[in-house]
């Protein structure tokens, strides 16, 4: 008999994780052994439960899930990952294989689908949604800097120049002119907007800049 895919799940939603558990537990060749709720605890648990496949969820406490599928694939390859996330946007899928992430779902997958994608990924496919797939080719990288990328999260918990500035710890006008540009590169008519717009196309999970990373720099409604 063919031995069991084993499967950790990553998603700080108790009910959802409970949800994906028992759907994936009705498979005969999948085999959950591990849930945690924390981005940074997902190496040490893939490691302690020899998981072959992790699900992770897009934005969790401590590092997001995108942070984790970097980390099992730098250090623990034989732990594939599938990124499975509420909302499918083209700048998270392009960042997730960036990531070394093996498969992008949505959570809406049906039951049937989402574990032949654990299957899939186990056997060393690689799994994307076909429309998304499309969409983040149409909607190429982001035009952001890492600098605007900071600016820009920073914006959506301080929403005044001077609250990103001390955030930052940058000058006002240093922090103007990066306003400045993302507000152009984004086609928007002022900072809010080009928030919105950034945060719609997948561009602000993480800073790639290091100022900002972790669990505090993606959205809540990323998941």
């Amino acid at each position: 008999m063919t031995e069991a895919i084993r499967v950790l799940l990553a998603d700080d939603q108790a009910l959802v994780r409970g949800a994906l558990a028992s759907l994936l537990s009705l498979e005969r060749d999948i085999d959950v052994v591990a849930q945690v709720a924390r981005g940074d605890e997902v190496l040490d648990a893939a490691r302690a439960s020899g998981a072959t496949v992790a699900l992770l969820d897009v934005e969790m406490p401590g590092a997001d899930g995108l942070t984790a599928a970097a980390q099992l694939a730098a250090s623990l390859p034989s732990c594939r990952s599938l990124i499975v996330t509420t909302f499918g946007r083209p700048g998270y899928l392009r960042r997730a294989l960036e990531s070394g992430a093996s498969g992008f779902v949505v959570k809406d997958t049906p039951a049937e689908q989402l574990a032949d994608a654990v299957r899939r990924v186990a056997g060393g496919f690689r799994v994307v949604d076909p429309v998304l797939a499309a969409e983040s080719l149409a909607a190429g990288p982001s035009p952001l800097t890492p600098r605007e990328t900071d600016v820009l999260i920073a914006f959506r918990t301080a929403p005044t120049v001077a609250g990103v500035a001390g955030a930052l710890h940058l000058s006002e006008g240093t922090v103007r002119n990066h306003l400045s540009a993302a507000i152009g590169k984004t086609a928007a008519r002022n900072a809010t907007e080009a928030l919105r717009v950034a945060a719609d196309n997948g561009w602000l999970l993480g800073s790639r800049s290091g100022s900002g990373s972790g669990s505090g720099s993606g959205s809540a409604s990323a998941r």
